[in-house]
Parts: C-alpha cells; sequence; structure tokens
C-alpha cells in the first residue's frame, strides 16, 4: 500500500485504501485471469465467458495508429523559466516577467523510423515543445535542424514516401530518397546537415533545438515582428559517427529513450536556453531573399540571438503510452502575442499536423491530461468518441445565443497582415533572389578538415543501403548541387564516388531543368575513366 493511500486509509475509515483486486471495466470482480470458461475440462469455449471478450477485445485495439512521421520518441516534463525581458516584442503572458515559471511537456524523435526503428540512425530529430501557459497551450513543433527538406506543404507526401520504405520490396530505399532530394535543390542545405556529423546526435540531450519556421511576436501596442526560435543545449554539442552508431545499435535500439529518461532518474536534468532572431516587417520587405524560406536561415550578425529564457526537463512520465505516445502536437495551437507567417510549409502544418492527430487519437484528444490546458477551456465543440468530461452538460452550444454564452474574444485580435500579388501556383525557384547553395556552401566553408570529411564519407555511405545502391544519374545530380555550393564540396564528393570532375562541372553549369534531363534514367554520362555509361 503506498504511504497516501495508507494515510487516506487512516484519516478516512468510511473509504479505505483501495485493494489490489483485479477487476473488469465495471468495477465487477475478475474470478480468473488464467482459465477460460469452458464445458468441462477438455470441453468448448464458452462465449458467456465475459471477461475474455472484454480483456481480447481491449487488446487488440491496444495499439493505435502511429503517427506517421515522428513514430518513434521520447519524452519529459520541466519548466521554462524566463531569463530576460522580450515584452517590447510580445505581450505573450509567458515571457511577461523575469523568473516567471511555465510547465512543459518535451517529446523527442526520429522523423523517418517507425516506433521499432533505432535510435541511431542518420535522420533528422523532433523536437516538439508543449508550454503549459495560463493563457492556454501554446505548442511549437520544430526539428533539430534550423531548416527542413521542402518549402512548399504540396510536397510533404512525397518527401514521406521517398523516405519511407519501398512499396515492393518493403526496405528502406536509398534510391528513393537521394533521387528526390536532389531533384529538389530546396532540399540541398538540410541534406548537408544531415549528412554532417550532426546527422546523427550522441543524445536527445546533446543536441540544439529549433522552432525552424519564420513566426510572429505581437506587442502590448499591437505592433508585429517576425521572430525565430532556438534552443541551445547546455549539455554541449555530441554526435556520433556512423561507426559509433552501428556498435550501439548492436547493444539497444533504444538509446536515446536510456540516455534521456536515466539521466532524469538520476537527477541530471537536461537544459535548454531558449533565443529568439527578430525581423521587423520592414526588414522583412526588403530582405535579400524570402526571409520566410525554410530553407534558409537567418544570418546571426544580421538578427544577433537575443536570450529568452531557459528550459529544464526534470521529470519522467509515469507512463509512456499515456504521456508520450498519446501527446499530440499542433502548430496551430498557439496563444495571444504569438502568431504565424506567410511560410508556405507552415501554413500546410497548420492542417496537417491537427489533422493527423484528429485521425489517430479522435477528435477530444485535448482531453488526454497530457494534451490538455491548465486553464478553464469553452468551446461549441460537442460529441465525438470518447468525449469524457461531461460534453458541457445543458450549456448552449450554438451562437448566437441570448445568453451570451461563450463571448469572443476580440481584445486578442492581431493586427492586419497586407497581402498583395496575383493568386498563382508560384515556383520558388524562379525567384531571382533565390538561392538554393549558397547557405549549404557556407556551411561548408564553416566545417573543419574532420567535418567535412566526414560528410564526404557519410553521403557516399548512404547511398549504399541493403546492397542497393543509387544509381549514377543520381549521384552525378548531387554532386552538382555540391560543386554549385562549393567547387571544393563538389570535386570531394565526385571523387569520392568515383565520378567524372569534369562532368559534375559540367552538369553544374546547367539549369535546374536541363540538369533534370541530362540526368534522367536511360542518359549517358562519363565515368571518372571516361568510359561512357547509360545511367
Amino acid at each position: 500500500m503506498k504511504s497516501s493511500d495508507k494515510e487516506c486509509a487512516e484519516n478516512n475509515p468510511a473509504h479505505p485504501a483501495p485493494e489490489k483486486k483485479l477487476t473488469r471495466e465495471t468495477g465487477a470482480p475478475v474470478t480468473d485471469n488464467t482459465n477460460v470458461l469452458t464445458a468441462g475440462p477438455r470441453g468448448e469455449m464458452m462465449m458467456q465467458d465475459v471477461w475474455y471478450l472484454e480483456k481480447l477485445a481491449h487488446f487488440h485495439r491496444e495499439v493505435i495508429p502511429e503517427r506517421r512521421m515522428h513514430a518513434k520518441g521520447s519524452g519529459a516534463f520541466g519548466t521554462f523559466t524566463v531569463t530576460n525581458d522580450i515584452t517590447k516584442y510580445t505581450k505573450a503572458s509567458i515571457f511577461s516577467r523575469v523568473g516567471k515559471e511555465t510547465e512543459v511537456f518535451f517529446r523527442f524523435s526520429l522523423v523517418a523510423a517507425e516506433r521499432g526503428g533505432s535510435d541511431v540512425d542518420r535522420d533528422v530529430r523532433g523536437f516538439a515543445m508543449k508550454y503549459y501557459t495560463d493563457e492556454g497551450n501554446w505548442d511549437l513543433v520544430g526539428n533539430n535542424t534550423p531548416v527542413f527538406f521542402i518549402r512548399d506543404p504540396l510536397r510533404f507526401p512525397d518527401l514521406n514516401h521517398a523516405i519511407k520504405r519501398d512499396p515492393k520490396t518493403n526496405l528502406n530505399s536509398p534510391q528513393a530518397r537521394w533521387d528526390f532530394w536532389s531533384s529538389l535543390p530546396e532540399s540541398f542545405h538540410q541534406v548537408t546537415i544531415t549528412m554532417s556529423d550532426r546527422g546523427i546526435p550522441m543524445s536527445y540531450r546533446n543536441m540544439h533545438g529549433f522552432g525552424s519556421h519564420t513566426f510572429s511576436f505581437i506587442n502590448a501596442k499591437n505592433e508585429r515582428h517576425w521572430v525565430k526560435f532556438h534552443f541551445r543545449t547546455e549539455q554541449g554539442i555530441q554526435n556520433m559517427t556512423d561507426a559509433q552508431a552501428a556498435e550501439i545499435n548492436g547493444i539497444t535500439r533504444d538509446h536515446h529513450q536510456l540516455d534521456l529518461f536515466n539521466a532524469i532518474e538520476n537527477g541530471d536534468y537536461p537544459r535548454w536556453t531558449m533565443f529568439v532572431q527578430i525581423m521587423t516587417e520592414e526588414q522583412a520587405r526588403n530582405h535579400p531573399f524570402n526571409p520566410f524560406d525554410i530553407t534558409k536561415v537567418w544570418l546571426h550578425k544580421d538578427h544577433p540571438f537575443i536570450e529568452v529564457g531557459v528550459v529544464e526537463l526534470n521529470r519522467n512520465p509515469e507512463n509512456y503510452y499515456a504521456d508520450v505516445e498519446q501527446a499530440a502536437f499542433d502548430p496551430s495551437h498557439i496563444v495571444p502575442g504569438i502568431g504565424f507567417s506567410p511560410d508556405k510549409l507552415l501554413q500546410g502544418r497548420l492542417f496537417s499536423y491537427g489533422d493527423a492527430q484528429r485521425y489517430r487519437l479522435g477528435v477530444n484528444a485535448h482531453q488526454i491530461p497530457v494534451n490538455s490546458a491548465r486553464i478553464p477551456t469553452h468551446m461549441y465543440h460537442r460529441d465525438g468518441a470518447i468525449r469524457v468530461d461531461g460534453n458541457f452538460g445543458a450549456t448552449t452550444s450554438y451562437q448566437p445565443n441570448s445568453s451570451n454564452e461563450w463571448a469572443q474574444q476580440s481584445k486578442y485580435m492581431e493586427p492586419p497582415l497586407s497581402a498583395d500579388g496575383e493568386i498563382y501556383h508560384y515556383e520558388p525557384k524562379d525567384d531571382p533572389t533565390n538561392n538554393d547553395f549558397d547557405q549549404a556552401g557556407r556551411l561548408y566553408r564553416l566545417m573543419n578538415e574532420e567535418q567535412k570529411q566526414a560528410l564526404i564519407s557519410n553521403t557516399n555511405a548512404n547511398m549504399i543501403q541493403n546492397n542497393i545502391s543509387v544509381s549514377p544519374n543520381v549521384r552525378y545530380r548531387h554532386a552538382a548541387h555540391c560543386f554549385l555550393a562549393d567547387p571544393d564540396y563538389g570535386e570531394r564528393i565526385a571523387d569520392c564516388m568515383g565520378l567524372d570532375f569534369n562532368q559534375v562541372k559540367a552538369l553544374a553549369g546547367l539549369t535546374h531543368e536541363q540538369l533534370m534531363e541530362k540526368t534522367m534514367d536511360g542518359c549517358k554520362l562519363e565515368s571518372k575513366s571516361g568510359v561512357t555509361s547509360e545511367v
């Protein structure tokens, strides 16, 4: 008996502590949990064994649909504490004063792996945050990288199909993912990061986090600023090589889960410092490239980091399924003082995430404790599967009504955002200010020699998996992109892959459409030895 149960029994004899006795869902006692009801020792099983029916029916439904992406993850509760005044930028109550604490729940994950996948795959890591503020829940759903593979939400299903299992072999296909990535120049920045030494973090504690998208801050004067969120690990960046990952994977596929859980259990609470970058609306209008393009970063020299606060994770969930598996994050969950931006991928996620969670958990997922706001909520939503909160009783469920139930809160309306231009399907690569290789080249030149060598070898190794090798045409296409980022990058990758560097340079001089035409299946290119081969 727990001490709390014992105290309850002693202090209130009328309500003794609960006994640890097996019951049905209704509370009725279970008389036999080992043997089904049969007609005689060797006779047929009886349909009236209702405990068997209940137990097996529940078991059949224990596994809810896994997340299409970010299926495998780890999570923990903690606190966010404000350390610096940023109220001139935002009126969000969470940032209202230095020293203010807010409860949080963080979930870290792998993007592509299934629930039973390995924690040490070379992959982007999800960095999802739920802040239980006194104005409602704020979900900031990001990654451990500041950019992403795509900038248009219409490509999201294609990205997922490319990096998930091949429909014929049911194996991960390097050909599919590299064919897709190399066909989209906008992916190149993210690909470079993923293939770098940061592609496999040593643990969730040893990686940075990013909101990735551009969001908006609204201050008390109803003025708007654009903002990017950054979370710098206080444990220091640590990564592992492919060889280290293979060794760890031979011991456990749950390395990150084990590390995070044990660190918190042992009182070694992981911490991240939150920073923001700020851009005015005027600066955005005159920015040299689209500041709402998630495949690009804002340069730190132009928009320096401003410290905001510290996150500390200090409590493991008591039940993984209840809190981690059932946690639902949705970037549309914002609070007054925090808003969105014209970032197209963000706009697409505002629908996609909530809709995916409604499919996975149901329309009443907000009632699950890990997802519940810590303040009273009032809305006209009614009914739906697994409604367990009283369904608002007889409260008026329509508007307009004569009882002013529930009154809209117009004072929190954001200032208008100007929008102009002809409605059309615009292709960002046709924008003369767009350059999908410049920032990846800057990143490459920041790397030391060891990091450059790791990037090249990791890329080459990633193009071979399950005895399946990426075709030469895709290798040439990627090498041309490397050259466009930095000639040394292109030369090294060509040499590592045995490609003709002169051919790589020639391909790099083509337009994207010409490059795609030259590197389609069945085209012929020269190998390093000068032999013409079909690619």
